[in-house]
């Protein structure tokens, strides 16, 4: 639609004058076959009035006619800043833009802020602070957005819709370049809170329909058993390096995370009756128990820092920006020529400590705690994966050699004859 298609006039509202023959000046905004009208919040005598407009050069009837022509102007703007993120616009959303109404609901980032401060009551009870700051980071790109792109400040709910959803995601992977999973989680967190909206019944249709982000395949990185026996036996250049070293070794034989291995206390230790050392606490990401028979390496790391933690805490951590620097620095004293993290320590265990070794997938899920068995079987993918590279490497080196079998002699008619009888 041409912005020639938007027309401003206005009018006086005759039968509701005063004593003093002053009538409401009246604003009919038509955009295309839509129509909303609207009260200018003025009124002039009958007298005065001529072809929509204030007649005369009085100080009465100049200021009048700039305030009709501000309404006209604005009316203008907001049609052109709605046209740049939607397709269809009608009178009616941009006379509640004009008139700073919410067209009869709230608007989407008064919304948000609402849906986050409520969220936030309930962090430590049943919600985590990290998905508190997913929420407030998705709002504060979604007003960026807003402000950037649209020139807004915010938008009703009824002016969302696909070409809304379509363009806030180019601009977090243009704009904003952000990783695609990092996109899939903030657009999930937007469609939740429009959930919400619908739930409410402030909004029926949902601007999402349709709408999936591409879903990058998830790298699964892991140490091979040649750079894990490097890790081991490697001499280090400095003593921090020696604690970063135990803590990833201690990670590739439990599997736990680095944010619940800073959340271990000597509480978390229980011994069973036939003397095995068990680590049992709950996941923070997922709430999901989780309980790790301990080997005889971790058992020896955790000896080896008893009490050197505060607060009853079962191991030293480092943060994560300085565990980083070390992991670093770690790779480089042990020849890994490739980025080390901390999350491949957990790939470790799910793959070379466990499965591949043949413990159950539900065992390694529930040693792992995972919420769901699907992600579990990730790992097994990675394994089966590594299964089939270690046997192409088998297959070259039979390649190589030549293979002698020794086969049973085979008998001549006269022998066979003879065996027969």
């Amino acid at each position: 639609m041409n912005q020639e298609d938007v027309k401003v006039a206005f009018y006086l509202k005759k039968n509701e004058s005063d004593d003093f023959g002053r009538c409401p000046v009246m604003g009919r905004l038509t955009i295309g076959r839509s129509e909303s009208v609207f009260s200018a919040k003025c009124s002039v005598a009958a007298s005065l009035w001529m072809a929509g407009r204030a007649k005369g050069k009085s100080a009465e009837a100049v200021a009048i006619n700039r305030q009709l022509d501000e309404y006209r102007a604005s009316a203008l703007a907001i049609y052109r800043e709605q046209s740049v993120g939607r397709e269809r616009i009608t009178a009616e959303e941009i006379k509640c833009l004009l008139l700073g109404m919410a067209y009869g609901q709230a608007t989407l980032l008064d919304y948000f802020h609402t849906y986050i401060e409520q969220f936030e009551k309930r962090v430590g009870v049943n919600r985590s602070a990290k998905s508190a700051q997913t929420y407030r980071t998705t709002c504060d790109h979604l007003a960026c957005f807003l402000s950037e792109r649209l020139r807004l400040s915010d938008i009703p709910f009824s002016a969302l819709d696909r070409s809304f959803i379509d363009k806030f995601d180019l601009y977090l992977r243009t704009e904003r370049r952000l990783a695609p999973r990092s996109i899939i989680l903030y657009m999930t967190r937007l469609h939740t809170v429009v959930n919400k909206a619908i739930a409410a019944g402030i909004i029926t249709a949902d601007p999402f329909a349709g709408y999936e982000p591409p879903h990058p395949e998830r790298n699964r990185c892991y140490l091979t058993r040649e750079e894990l026996k490097r890790l081991m036996t490697t001499p280090l250049p400095a003593s921090r390096l020696y604690l970063v070293r135990d803590l990833f070794l201690f990670s590739c034989y439990t599997g736990i995370s680095y944010g619940d291995m800073g959340r271990l206390t000597i509480e978390n230790l229980e011994t069973a009756e036939d003397g095995t050392v068990w680590i049992k606490a709950v996941r923070e990401k997922t709430g999901v128990e989780f309980e790790v028979p301990l080997l005889d390496l971790p058992l020896h790391i955790i000896d080896k820092y008893r009490d050197a933690a505060p607060d009853g805490k079962l191991l030293p951590m480092y943060g994560n920006s300085e565990l980083n620097k070390g992991l670093k620095c770690l790779a480089a004293a042990c020849g890994i020529e490739r980025k080390l993290t901390f999350h491949m320590a957990r790939h470790n265990f799910g793959t070379h400590i466990t499965l591949s070794l043949g413990v159950p997938l539900e065992t390694v899920s529930r040693m792992m705690g995972h919420k769901r068995l699907v992600t579990t079987q990730i790992y097994a993918h990675v394994t089966d994966k590594k299964v089939d590279e270690d046997t192409k490497q088998l297959r070259q080196l039979s390649a190589s050699r030549k293979l002698e079998l020794y086969e049973e002699p085979q008998q001549t008619n006269e022998n066979k004859n003879a065996s027969n009888r």
